[in-house]
C-alpha cells in the first residue's frame, strides 16, 4: 500500500552537492524507521543513512560529516543532503521505510523494510 518515490538525483562534479527527496504516499501512519541505501552494478546494496521517527540518525562511516538525513513527517518526505560529493558516491540511491522496526534502525541491513522506492541515480564526476 505504501509507496515511496525518490527524486533529486543527477550528475555533479566532485565536491558538489545534491539533495535527494523521498516522497511517501498511500499511508498516514508513522514509520518507525526510514533509510537511504545505494547500489552500484556488481555490488550489494549499501546502507547510507537511517533515521527513526523521533529523529535519531545513523550514518555509514564513508559519508559521515558529508551527508545529512532529515525528515518532514507532515509532508511524508525524507531527505538526504549530500555535500562534498566524491566519485565513489556514484550509485543508484533508494529510500526505504519500515512500519514496525524489529531490529535497530541503522544502515546494517536491507531486510525488513515495508516499502522501497524505485531509486534515483547519482553520478559524481572527477
Amino acid at each position: 500500500q505504501a509507496q515511496l518515490r525518490e527524486s533529486g538525483g543527477g550528475s555533479v562534479q566532485a565536491g558538489g552537492s545534491l539533495t535527494l527527496s523521498c516522497a511517501g504516499s498511500g499511508y498516514t501512519y508513522r514509520m518507525d524507521c526510514m533509510a537511504w541505501f545505494r547500489q552500484i552494478p556488481g555490488k550489494e546494496r549499501e546502507g547510507v543513512a537511517a533515521i527513526t521517527f523521533d529523529g535519531n540518525s545513523t550514518y555509514t562511516d564513508s559519508v559521515k560529516g558529508r551527508f545529512t538525513i532529515a525528515q518532514d513527517s507532515a509532508k511524508n518526505t525524507l531527505y538526504l543532503q549530500m555535500n562534498s560529493l566524491k566519485p565513489e558516491d556514484s550509485a543508484m540511491y533508494y529510500c526505504a521505510a519500515d512500519r514496525i522496526r524489529r531490529t535497530p534502525c541503522n544502515t546494517e541491513t536491507t531486510r525488513g523494510y515495508h516499502a522501497w522506492g524505485q531509486g534515483t541515480q547519482v553520478t559524481v564526476s572527477s
